[in-house]
């Protein structure tokens, strides 16, 4: 067989016949499939869940369309997110890092209305998201707010100002945390780097202001609208630092006399061992540790980027960036570069400009501050800037404003001298007091030959400016006293000094000044005469204005009332610090005002809080003098309620040190309180009522107000249960100060000769009075008194009187039912201390006289004296008479059932009476 046939027996053809299908082939591939529905219930009932806004669009919808390429689209979508976000809060939980990233994605939009859309959508989540939910989130955001400020189109720069104004207002502490790398922003937004063959060799490259055409706004509009935000976020960055401090009136690192708050003591605690005490070095509120060692802070472990303008190092850079750019802003918006203006006169633009210049300088200042080492920050500004700053913003010093001729109707503001601001809003007074603690903090007292010129141009605006009667707002007083603050820590002595001062009592003296101007001249004032009471006595020298104004205090206290009480707080420390430094003008005038202050009536010690009547009741230990009249005024002030028993305690105490029963070893103060005064204080405030208010009280007759029996002369007015407990506190202090009285017997004379002179011979007495002329006698009576008949005859009458009161309470009567333990104990112990005074009330109960509804209660109340283990002995003296008065009481109740009060009082007859016969002992010998 031949090559070619073999070679056609290997690939033979198939021969299909009609009508067959043809074969499949080996390598065929198998084309067939089969479909089968897939049902996801779940998932398309998850779906129809999430809420939709009107255009059935829910979240996810929305955020996927975020990413289309139209900008018409992304617009509606941020739109639709608005509008689903605002009825549908809780999705903002859900989904907040998506929405937060897909916001922050178009701050770079190259559509207008679309960055526009982003920015109302950022701030109406601002509104409801919290810090601490952002705060995984906010590097991102910050991310592209630093894309948008730095990006190639005007636009998207401009917008970026916006975000950043939302970001301050929601999130100033998160947003300064990246102050670095927003602070360089801010730089590259105005500036941009010299680039010249002569800089490049340099180590730090040159910054100079750029100017744009392509921009919307004029070069000088654009930098003012970034300084301004600049100044907001430096503002940020102040109030975020730890040592915070306010402006123009801040307490100076050295200043170590400052106001704090009293720690109070309860001595009863330390006595009771209940309260230890804790002793502190320096006297102050917190512990002082004597210790070499200094721990370290957290940022001294970070590196320069994260430490921000907390570093001294990366502050020194930025200021040495900025400031320069700052002049350039100067230099064109002064009046030399202005050609249509002359002097000192300004366009409203340009002051703007000028104002936010010296306001970021000046919160650079601010931060100098809260380094460790503050003099050789000061002395490097000083030696860097002073010559500059002399030379551009004292050139025409100081600076007002042009404002625009219009031909409208008049406003009167406007033609004011003393208006401080034009009709666009502008405060040129505090562009010139910016500018003066921006050079005054720049002097010292070791420089002030050299500085004298620009320091006398200041001097002279400041007190030009406080002596012409303008009003002035917080801000500019605020800025103002802080300047004259610093001019009288530079000139100390008085020569330059009292002119100062007079000036700022000259705006003071204004009427209708507001209440931040007044508290912040209280706090100047306050701060001069701390800062010159310090001073040694040999080189002290009262300032006149100083006395004068400290002399005023009390009356204006007096005048004030309840109109402003945070006023009259900050009145109350400045008179109180005065006073325990012994100021002889301010304690004379506080003696002359003290009727007004301490008024019962419409005083300001009954008018204020408690908190302030505390310090004014501190305030009578300092007074020179406390005559009869002042004494019963403040007794009617601790007697009328209107301050807690605990202040009229405090009160009571404080007299007693000043009277000359405290026991002092040396004479503190000659004749402060007459004996006799005292006296007459302590016994107006036992009765606790007034002499008029007891004569009003003899026509009251009935129920409920009077309790009455026939079987006593003296009928009982029941007080209110607040006034009986306040009446009955201030009692036991008043028992406790009788009872430290030296000679006790003469001390009894006189509370004796008191109850006779003014209560005997009353027919009602007041409930809390009665008890409390018990608990007064019980306390002071020993041996050695001698008790009158008259007294004897009056405490009998009370005691039957309120033991009567105490049984025929109602039992439903829950207010004087409060008052049964007290009237209970103080009529017992006055009993069983005077035999006496238990025989003629037992002789006072003629039950011949009585009704018959009487007769239980007579009887009950021989029962319980009998059962009184403390009365027993003298009952048992008293048997017959006791037995007499049961024999009357079964007189009356003869041929009659015996009911069972009877059967009970002959039980206790039988039982503690009857079966002890009468002996002889020492108790008979009272009578």
């Amino acid at each position: 067989m031949t090559k070619k046939r073999k070679r056609q027996e290997d690939f033979q053809k198939v021969k299909l016949k009609v009508g067959k299908k043809k074969p499949k082939l080996e390598n065929a591939t198998d084309t067939t499939f089969k479909t089968k529905a897939i049902q996801i219930p779940e998932q398309l009932k998850e779906d129809g869940v999430l809420p939709t806004q009107n255009r059935k669009l829910n979240i996810k919808d929305l955020l996927s369309q975020m990413h289309h390429y139209s900008p018409g689209v992304k617009h509606n979508a941020l739109l639709g997110l608005k509008e689903l976000l605002s009825q549908y809060p809780f999705v903002i939980d859900a989904h907040l890092s998506s929405i937060i990233s897909e916001v922050a994605a178009v701050f770079t939009d190259k559509d207008a209305s679309v960055r526009g859309a982003a920015v109302h959508l950022l701030q109406f989540l601002a509104s409801k998201i919290r810090a601490e939910q952002i705060a995984p989130f906010f590097p991102l955001v910050s991310a592209h707010l630093s894309s948008a400020m730095t990006h190639i189109s005007e636009g998207i720069q401009e917008d970026s100002l916006k975000v950043l104004d939302v970001l301050l207002e929601a999130y100033p502490a998160l947003l300064t945390d990246r102050s670095i790398i927003l602070l360089k922003n801010f730089v590259e937004l105005i500036s941009h780097q010299q680039l010249s063959k002569r800089l490049k060799s340099r180590d730090k490259l040159s910054w100079m202001l750029s100017v744009n055409p392509n921009r919307r706004v004029t070069s000088q509009q654009w930098r003012l609208n970034v300084l301004t935000r600049l100044k907001k976020f430096l503002q940020a960055v102040v109030d975020g630092s730890s040592d915070t401090e306010d402006e123009g009136l801040q307490e100076q690192k050295d200043n170590s006399h400052s106001v704090r708050n009293p720690i109070c003591i309860s001595w009863k605690l330390h006595a009771n061992n209940q309260q230890p005490i804790q002793l502190f070095e320096s006297g102050g509120l917190r512990p002082k540790i004597n210790s070499s060692f200094r721990l370290r802070s957290l940022t001294s472990v970070m590196d320069s980027a994260e430490k921000g303008l907390s570093s001294a190092e990366n502050l020194k850079g930025f200021i040495e960036i900025i400031i320069p750019l700052l002049i350039e802003c100067w230099i064109e918006a002064s009046p030399a570069q202005s050609a249509p203006i002359l002097g000192n006169l300004l366009e409203s633009e340009s002051q703007q400009l000028m104002q936010q210049v010296l306001s970021i300088i000046h919160l650079l200042w601010k931060l100098t501050k809260r380094h460790d080492e503050t003099y050789k920050m000061e002395l490097w500004l000083r030696m860097n800037y002073l010559v500059d700053f002399k030379h551009h913003f004292m050139r025409h010093f100081p600076y007002s404003l042009q404002d625009t001729v219009k031909h409208k109707k008049k406003d009167p503001c406007k033609s004011n001298r003393n208006c401080m601001k034009s009709s666009n809003n502008i405060d040129h007074l505090l562009l010139n007091l910016t500018l003066c603690d921006i050079m005054v903090s720049l002097a010292s007292a070791s420089t002030l030959q050299t500085d004298s010129g620009w320091l006398d141009m200041i001097r002279k605006f400041v007190t030009d400016t406080l002596q012409d009667g303008s009003k002035l707002n917080s801000k500019q007083v605020n800025r103002l006293l802080g300047v004259t603050w610093r001019l009288m820590q530079i000139q100390q002595n008085k020569v330059a000094t009292e002119p100062l001062i007079k000036a700022v009592y000259t705006l003071y003296q204004q009427r209708n000044l507001l209440f931040p101007v007044r508290t912040l001249l209280l706090k100047f004032f306050s701060r001069v005469y701390q800062k010159e009471d310090l001073r040694t006595q040999r080189i002290r020298s009262r300032s006149k204005v100083l006395s004068r104004w400290l002399a005023g205090l009390p009356q204006q206290l007096a005048l004030l009332g309840l109109r402003n009480p945070e006023l009259s707080n900050q009145l109350i420390d400045i008179i109180h610090s005065a006073a325990s430094r012994s100021n002889k003008e301010l304690l004379q005038s506080l003696q002359a005002t003290a009727a007004r202050i301490y008024d019962p009536l419409e005083g300001t010690l009954v008018l204020l809080p408690a908190e302030a009547q505390r310090r004014l009741v501190q305030l009578v230990y300092f007074l020179p003098c406390l005559p009869a009249s002042l004494l019963a005024c403040l007794s009617r002030c601790c007697i009328m309620g209107r301050m807690s028993s605990d202040l009229a305690a405090t009160l009571i105490g404080i007299l007693h040190m000043r009277s000359s029963f405290a026991g002092w070893k040396c004479q503190v103060q000659d004749n402060s309180v007459n004996d006799v005064d005292y006296f007459s204080f302590l016994f107006s405030t036992l009765i606790g009522f007034s002499r008029e208010e007891l004569t009003s009280l003899q026509g009251i007759r009935g129920k409920p107000h009077i309790s009455q029996t026939q079987l006593s002369p003296i009928r009982l007015y029941l007080t209110d249960l607040d006034q009986f407990l306040h009446h009955w506190a201030v009692t036991e202090v008043i028992c406790h100060s009788l009872s430290t009285v030296p000679s006790q017997s003469q001390c009894f004379d006189i509370l004796q000769t008191g109850i006779c002179k003014y209560l005997v011979g009353l027919v009602v007495i007041p409930d809390s009075t009665a008890g409390s002329v018990l608990c007064a006698i019980n306390k002071l009576l020993d041996q050695a008194c001698i008790i009158s008949e008259n007294l004897h005859r009056f405490l009998a009458s009370c005691c039957y009187s309120l033991l009567y009161f105490l049984l025929t309470i109602d039992r439903e009567d829950a207010e004087h039912l409060q008052k049964r333990d007290m009237l209970w104990r103080s009529c017992i112990s006055a009993l069983a201390l005077l035999p006496r005074l238990l025989r003629l009330m037992l002789q006072s109960l003629q039950v011949s006289r009585i009704c018959r509804e009487e007769l239980p209660v007579v009887a009950q109340l021989l029962r319980l004296l009998m059962q009184h283990g403390q009365l027993r002995s003298h009952m048992i003296t008293n048997e017959f008479l006791v037995q007499q008065i049961i024999k009357d009481i079964m007189t009356l109740k003869s041929g009659e059932v015996q009911e069972q009060w009877l059967t009970d009082l002959h039980y206790c007859f039988n039982i503690y009476l009857a079966s002890h016969p009468q002996t002889p002992g020492p108790i008979n010998t009272v009578y």
